[in-house]
């Protein structure tokens, strides 16, 4: 699914098209995403101007002033800009059109979500975050006492959202082997000296991915239609019975949480 730096890079490539200019119509295909579409989203977006573009974790948020969209790609979802009048395709679900251009979300698999948030109002979905990986106040110390009574492995810890946003499977993996910590090692149990390696790796693969444009895996596409090429920059998501690129290893698969998780075994010891 798109992960953080997917969700940052179409961020990146619909505000400065959007921002600043005037809804003329919106059309809904489905009354139904993962939750609910507003049935009477054409009468609160109409004639409204986007203010601005932000992100919370992987949720994007549209504001309009007198209130905010907040939009979810799901699984496998993408935005799209195109030319008003592009006919729809089989899982193009909602479109709002800006004059001659349209912004459309394509849901092939609909857990994706478009919600509206009324004012200044928060939402359920973002009460329960926790902070941005990418802020300042993601620190190493910070996470060395937040891990402190985790007795779960550190990989599938990084993927909680509750304790960390946007860090998702393939970007926990690659932190970790770039922080050479083995992903079974107990959260509770990482030294606050090996956090101090794992931080900086986090930061500095989440912001490598979104200048590579993010990972194009299956579905995701930018909102121009290109795609993202981290994915040829990774070090063992993916690779399993490939050699490591550090040290020629065999690099490993198991499973955690019902999720694949990759690694070095001697690189991560």
């Amino acid at each position: 699914m798109p992960e953080l730096p997917e969700v940052e890079v179409t961020r990146l490539g619909i505000a400065p098209d959007l921002t600043g200019r005037r809804v003329t119509n919106v059309v809904a295909r489905t009354p139904k995403l993962r939750y609910p579409i507003p049935p009477n989203l054409n009468v609160l977006l109409c004639d409204r101007v986007l203010r601005s573009v932000t992100r919370r974790a992987k949720y994007l948020l549209l504001d309009f002033g007198s209130g905010r969209l907040l939009m979810h790609l799901g699984m496998s979802g993408s935005l799209r800009l195109l030319p008003s009048g592009t006919p729809p395709e089989k899982h193009d679900h909602l479109d709002i059109e800006f004059g001659n251009t349209l912004l459309r979300l394509r849901d092939p698999r609909r857990f994706g979500a478009a919600l509206w948030l009324n004012g200044e109002d928060s939402h359920p979905l973002l009460d329960v975050l926790g902070p941005e990986p990418l802020e300042a106040s993601f620190t190493a110390r910070w996470l060395h006492a937040a891990l402190k009574k985790r007795g779960t492995p550190i990989k599938p810890t990084l993927m909680d959202g509750h304790l960390v946003v946007g860090i998702g499977n393939i970007y926990a993996s690659e932190s970790l082997f770039r922080s050479r910590i083995n992903p079974k090692t107990v959260a509770g149990k990482v030294s606050l000296q090996r956090l101090e390696r794992l931080v900086p790796e986090i930061k500095a693969t989440l912001e490598a991915a979104i200048a590579k444009g993010g990972s194009s895996l299956r579905d995701f596409i930018h909102s121009d239609g290109s795609s993202g090429y981290f994915q040829q920059e990774y070090f063992v998501y993916g690779r399993d019975g490939q050699p490591c690129r550090v040290c020629g290893t065999t690099i490993k698969r198991l499973v955690q949480a019902q999720r694949a998780t990759f690694y070095c075994p001697i690189c991560q010891k």
